[in-house]
């Protein structure tokens, strides 16, 4: 599915909302397009009308007292009213001239020795008239300014109407951008838990986190600001161009021709910025991830000093992303404004140029005012969307990034339970490799009994973690079965099987909250009195009791503020409290001090009772009490048994423990 189609989706799930503001949009937008319309009205009914036939009448509201005689304009006047001929007053420049004798408007005026004179079309019309004073003038307008009062009311209170409708529009669409936004993090968040622990191989932290956040709300501002721009832009094009052909049908087809100039424009703005959008969201991830890796790794950068090429690294990645910015604005700058401004200037020459030409044929003075306001508001629609392509462009790249992190294939998270595991483990004949052609596991076959203590022995890259990642089921074995009490590993779910296993790693990860949450993370349910209890049985109870705040003492970040020794205490608890039937202890003693390891030993055997138990050990004598030692090499089991088999057996392990002994081998 295309990101559009994808984005519309999402919208989708806020249509109700989206639909209100949008028809709000669209009653505010045809409420402000009536104001051109009320001043053409305004100009062509009450100030140019002045110049209509007026005729003798009796005293009325709207008659105006002239010469000792009254006079109402032919709009106000019923046929049965009308006294003689009509008279006209003519306006030339800012004076008005009375007349008896009816004269053309069209064409050109002056006044000369009290005679009016009108030129139009090769013919001359005269007339004798009598300028009039601002004091008659002011009588003869008279009448129209309590309508035209009418009218600006009337505007007002539309305005008022826009402003409301305006505001709803704004709120409604806002929200239903948060919303839309809210439910895609969520969506994306679920997304990490679905997919499999190999995605996290090869995606840097930064970038994942890049999507979730700064490319989301780049998304937000296609829907709370794209969205409205483009579609109050569009009504309001479209109802400019209605009003256009209201009132004038040939002015309003020379107006069209600004429309294919649009489209083109928009085809080859988007061939190019499409490119550089992506470009820049890329680079901004890259930049999020430096750097995360820069700050969770700053007491390594500063211990080797290598603050200059760490900053240098950084500095490339902000250069490349800058110049994409740069070649963007340069985009957008060549042609935003400056296709705007040509454009509508090239219309208003032939409009001038049609208009005085003569093509045109005669248009009121309303009329041309009202053509003129609707063609400078029909660029700012214009300006509005070819302002916003940039965001468009920008939420376009930012949604295919956040939707390819969506397409991963993953498994749905399953909630289902499954009874307890007794505790025997079985790999037969496992192959597996992380990539194609390099095995990891070459037809690995053991088993454990449950209650059973398997230490994984081997040099690096033989392939105990390996094991325990399959194990863990955060990968699937490529042939061969693993099975848990008789029954394949792959027909369970992962959420399910892990509800009965745990491990505690040489580096344990805390999360912010307190100790005794942490304790509790595997098992939010615990009591205090369960925690307390792991504590003691791990032997971390005298540890925390120095602690200011015990077992409630606030954790940050990955626990920095406690000691290895600390954390890997509640790592063990952690591991108590959730009570797995399968434990994976991986090198879980490597990293802490003597004396907080011999606590730990002790505590050992608690954590060890009735749980079928998996070791990862570089230090040999840690293990001698396992009830199987399996020694590694490249894939492949090359002895197995226990601690006095195998030295008796005088191979691998052998050599390795008295290395470890310092002793001759």
């Amino acid at each position: 599915m295309s990101t559009e189609k994808r984005l519309v989706r999402y919208a989708l799930t806020s249509k109700w909302t989206i639909m209100t503001a949008l028809l709000m949009l669209a009653v505010a937008v045809a409420a402000e397009l009536t104001g051109p319309f009320i001043a053409k009205t305004v100009i062509d009914r009450h100030i140019s009308g002045i110049e209509e036939p007026w005729y003798e009448t009796e005293a009325g509201s709207q008659a105006v007292s002239y010469n000792g005689a009254y006079y109402t304009r032919e709009a106000y006047v019923d046929s049965s009213q009308i006294q003689g001929e009509p008279i006209q007053i003519m306006q030339i420049g800012t004076s008005f001239y009375f007349t008896e004798e009816p004269l053309p408007l069209d064409g050109s005026r002056s006044f000369q020795d009290g005679e009016l004179r009108i030129e139009a079309g090769g013919d001359v019309y005269t007339a004798e008239a009598e300028p009039l004073s601002t004091s008659e003038v002011l009588a003869f307008y008279s009448p129209e300014i309590p309508l035209i009062i009418n009218w600006l009311l009337l505007y007002l209170g539309i305005v008022f109407v826009a402003s409301f409708f305006r505001y709803g529009q704004s709120y409604y669409l806002k929200k239903a951008a948060h919303r839309i936004i809210q439910r895609m993090r969520v969506d994306v968040f679920g997304q990490l838990s679905r997919v499999p622990v190999r995605f996290f191989d090869h995606q840097p932290a930064g970038k994942i986190v890049a999507r979730i956040t700064n490319d989301t709300e780049a998304i937000r501002e296609l829907y709370m600001t794209v969205l409205a721009n483009f579609f109050s832009s569009g009504i309001y094009i479209a109802g400019i161009y209605v009003a256009l052909f209201i009132l004038d049908w040939r002015l309003a087809l020379m107006a069209l021709v600004l429309l294919p100039i649009l489209y083109a424009w928009f085809k080859v703005y988007r061939k190019f910025a499409a490119g550089y959008n992506r470009k820049i969201r890329a680079k901004n991830a890259e930049i999020n991830a430096a750097m995360n890796e820069a700050v969770q790794g700053m007491s390594i950068i500063q211990a080797f000093r290598q603050e200059p090429k760490t900053e240098a690294a950084f500095e490339k990645l902000n250069e490349e992303h800058y110049t994409y910015q740069v070649k963007l604005l340069k985009l957008n700058s060549l042609t935003s404004h400056n296709l705007t401004f040509v454009v509508k200037n090239v219309v208003f020459v032939g409009l001038i140029w049609w208009i005085s030409g003569g093509t045109a044929g005669f248009l009121t003075l309303g009329v041309l005012y009202a053509f003129v306001d609707y063609i400078n508001r029909l660029f700012e629609p214009v300006n509005q969307i070819i302002n916003q392509l940039a965001n468009l462009e920008q939420a376009r790249a930012a949604g295919t990034r956040v939707f390819e992190l969506m397409n991963e294939e993953g498994r749905d998270v399953d909630d289902s339970e499954i009874p307890r595991f007794k505790g025997e483990v079985a790999f037969t004949d496992v192959r597996f490799s992380y990539k194609d052609g390099e095995p990891v596991l070459k037809g690995l076959s053991f088993r454990a009994k449950p209650g059973d203590t398997v230490a994984l022995v081997g040099h690096t890259g033989s392939g105990k973690s390996s094991i325990i990642n399959l194990l863990f089921r955060f990968y699937d074995p490529q042939t061969g079965t693993i099975s848990i009490d008789g029954v394949n590993t792959k027909t369970l779910s992962p959420q399910a099987m892990r509800a009965h296993m745990g491990i505690v790693l040489q580096e344990p990860y805390l999360f912010s909250g307190t100790i005794a949450e942490n304790i509790a993370y595997g098992r939010p349910d615990a009591t205090r009195a369960e925690i307390e209890e792991a504590v003691r049985l791990v032997g971390g109870e005298d540890v925390f009791a120095k602690l200011t705040n015990g077992l409630d003492e606030e954790v940050s970040e990955k626990g920095s503020t406690l000691s290895s020794g600390q954390r890997q205490l509640v790592s063990f608890a952690r591991a108590l409290v959730a009570d797995p039937a399968i434990l994976v202890l991986d090198e879980a003693t490597s990293s802490i001090d003597t004396e907080t390891e011999m606590i730990i030993q002790r505590g050992l055997e608690s954590l060890k009772a009735n749980r079928t138990t998996f070791v990862i050990a570089h230090r040999l004598s840690t293990i001698k009490d396992a009830d199987q030692i399996i020694v590694l090499d490249r894939g492949t089991i090359l002895e197995k048994g226990t601690h006095e088999e195998l030295l008796a057996a005088g191979g691998t392990y052998a050599h390795m423990y008295y290395l470890q002994q310092g002793q001759a081998v």
